[in-house]
């Protein structure tokens, strides 16, 4: 009888035992593999010509990883005037109604660049670009009766969306276009970088 006690406490012991051990042997926490970043750096340049000769350039450089996407907005607020020819209280020296200046309105003027890059194979990269350019032209000219010239600005807009490959340092030319009214050319320029 001693011998099956024992057998059964023994037994017993041990069952306690295997829990508190398990226990104590967690496993080790599994880490989240690491995910490679490739900072780069997207330079576009906005160039405008004359025939021949530059007039202007402007660089914009973007920073951004592969993978995600960078925007850039730059520029104005322009007032505008409105106007109404409503008939008011007083006439001009002709009898016609003076223009009432109506409520003021503001129009954005500037360069909005949006750049998505993916990173392909081969060191190569997938960059997506939009970009949305105005400014103002001037005045018009002033009328044949010698009044003064209308506020009415003229403006001027350049948009271009595309996806080129580039590798790390390449440049590629990303649009050419003439403006109908004043004759220049547009050339956008892109330069993709790796960061090191």
């Amino acid at each position: 009888m001693t011998t099956y006690l024992q057998t059964f406490a023994l037994v017993f012991a041990f069952a306690l035992a295997v829990p508190a051990v398990s226990a104590q042997e967690k496993p080790a926490a599994v880490k989240p593999a690491a995910v490679a970043v490739t900072p780069l750096k997207v330079q576009v340049v906005v160039s405008r010509f004359q025939g021949e000769k530059k007039i202007s350039s402007l660089p914009y450089s973007l920073s951004v990883n592969a993978g995600n996407r960078a925007t850039l907005r730059m520029g104005a607020q322009l007032p505008i005037m409105m106007i109404t020819t409503a008939p008011s209280p007083g006439k001009g020296p002709d009898g016609s109604a003076i223009p009432q200046v109506g409520p003021v309105q503001y129009r954005d003027v500037g360069t909005n660049i949006d750049c998505n890059v993916h990173a392909m194979d081969e060191g190569r990269f997938l960059v997506e670009i939009t970009i949305d350019d105005s400014s103002v032209y001037g005045d018009s000219p002033a009328p044949a009766n010698n009044a003064p010239p209308p506020s009415y600005p003229s403006f001027r807009l350049f948009r271009a969306s595309d996806s080129m490959m580039l590798k790390d340092g390449q440049t590629s030319q990303f649009t050419t276009a003439i403006d109908k009214v004043s004759g220049e050319t547009v050339k956008v320029d892109v330069t993709l970088t790796v960061v090191k």
